[in-house]
This record gives structure tokens, sequence and C-alpha cells, in this order.
């Protein structure tokens, strides 16, 4: 199962305060992490092992989209700041269209991440 991580500035500690609360999970279903730049950094310098794509500003949002539409990623959390302007708001909402369109669940907030693991 490939799992994407995606987190905002304001939302990164949040995302491996999570990650860290479903280490034994993620380790025990053999789950494979993608992630943004970033967010895959800082996933990896907490132990994580995290295949990184580009930044999210810089097309990593759309790289994920486009492993949505192609069938590779399965579930997709994406820890938004929705009080922040952000540069790249189309390619976001590409994501999260084609997470609508092929069915892939999406949590955009810590307490659904949790109940979509719990599912896992």
């Amino acid at each position: 199962m490939e799992i994407a991580i995606i987190a905002h500035d304001g939302k990164k500690a949040e995302m491996i305060q999570f990650l860290m609360d479903f280490k034994a999970v993620l380790s025990a279903k053999k789950i494979h992490l993608i992630a943004t730049g970033t967010t895959g950094k800082n996933a990896e310098k907490a132990g994580f092992k995290v295949r990184k794509l580009l930044s999210g500003p810089y097309g990593g949002d759309a790289q994920i989209a486009a492993r949505v539409a192609e069938g590779k990623t399965n579930m997709v959390f994406f820890f938004r700041d929705p009080l922040d302007k952000h540069p790249h708001e189309p390619d976001i909402a590409m994501l999260m269209r084609l997470c609508d369109v092929h069915n892939v669940p999406l949590a955009t907030n810590p307490a659904t991440a949790e109940l979509l693991m719990k599912s896992v």
C-alpha cells in the first residue's frame, strides 16, 4: 500500500507527530510512504523511509496527483493549513479533485487520518 504524506509548513510538526503515533502500524503493514520534498525530509529525520518527490510549490502536489490518477497511490494524508495562502493552490485543488475522481481516501487533518489508519 502506498500512502502519500503532504503537510503545509504550519502543519509539518503535526504530520510528524501523527506518523510517530502510528509508527508501529506503518511498519507492520508494509506501507510505502511518498511525500513532497520538505515533508519527506522531516519524516526521514524522524526515522521513516520515504520516497521524496518535489516540494509542493515546485510540482510535488502535481506529482502525487499523477500517482493517484495512475492508481499507484492508495491513500493521501494532506495536512493543510486553511489559514494561510498557498501559491500552488491550483495543484492542491487538482490533487483533491483527483482523489475524489479515483475514489482515493484523502485526510486533510489528523482526526480524519487517524480514522483511516485504524481501517488499514
